[in-house]
């Protein structure tokens, strides 16, 4: 097979990709809005985070869309890890879920939820799907394209717009995780003569700042890569990026990790625009 057929199939594969994530997200937020609407009960995983009926039902439907279309790769997700399922990814691309990012908004009745699919390839989240169903809106990313997709009362997409970040100003706009903000994090905003901050939960974060509306997204405190790639894979193919605090882009498929549990994420910057002096 010649190069250019072998790129023609992989551009085909990742089109149909995005495709298949953008249906099993919408079937999987309708199914959280179900629950939601009609209330829940809440458990605690071992870790003692808090897991819903809306979180299991949603990872099934994505699982079931996911294994379907695409057999051969695996999914690493945020559920299934906490019974104990991780299969194999050394060396290979795989698929990251979180089925209800923003377990906590929801539980308090915040429309801030979102469900998470993303594509991983050599490191990189390629492609991915963050949609809040609760607000009507969905961000997707896929290479060289980043969109916001508004969905009606019928789970369907009535809108496609293309987005961009923007160029930083002079003074910049901060996100930060409604749950989780620090003594770090005030340092970074301080020391960055950040003059504005917003307190907004999941990673609608990644997609705010991918549409334009923010600048910079500090995150001082403990994720997983389920909660981070498929923003991050909106963010990066809008233009932005998501560093350590070191500098280096953030890598996905951190597994046998001497200091910290498998697919567990450093501390990380997320930028719009570019920034050439930062302080972490």
């Amino acid at each position: 097979m010649s190069g250019k057929l072998r790129r023609g199939r992989a551009r085909k594969t990742k089109t149909q990709m995005l495709a298949t994530f953008e249906k099993a997200a919408l079937e999987a937020g309708k199914a959280i809005l179900e629950v939601y609407r009609a209330g829940y009960a809440v458990a605690l995983k071992q870790d003692m985070s808090p897991v819903t009926l809306a979180d299991e039902r949603a990872e099934h439907i994505i699982l079931r869309h996911l294994e379907r279309d695409f057999p051969h790769i695996p999914a690493i997700a945020e559920e299934q890890v906490s019974a104990g399922k991780v299969p194999h990814i050394h060396g290979d691309a795989f698929f990251l879920v979180d089925p209800l990012d923003g377990t906590r908004e929801f539980i308090e009745h915040r429309d801030e939820f979102t469900v998470n699919i993303a594509y991983v390839e050599d490191g990189v989240p390629l492609i991915g799907i963050v949609y809040a169903p609760a607000l009507g809106v969905a961000f997707t990313g896929e290479p060289g394209r980043a969109r916001k997709l508004i969905v009606d009362e019928h789970f369907s997409v009535a809108e496609r717009r293309n987005i961009a970040v923007r160029e930083p100003p002079a003074k910049l706009t901060a996100l930060a995780s409604r749950c989780n903000s620090n003594a770090k994090t005030e340092g970074f905003l301080h020391e960055n003569a950040v003059s504005g901050c917003t307190s907004i939960g999941s990673s609608l974060k990644f997609c705010l700042l991918a549409e334009g509306k923010a600048d910079v997204y500090p995150r001082f405190g403990r994720t997983m890569e389920w909660d981070t790639a498929a923003g991050d894979a909106v963010l990066r193919a809008a233009g932005g990026k998501t560093v350590t605090v070191e500098g280096d882009l953030l890598t996905y498929g951190k597994t046998d990790q001497n200091d910290d549990a498998d697919f567990a994420n450093p501390h990380f910057i997320c930028w719009g625009g570019q920034k050439h002096s930062v302080s972490a």
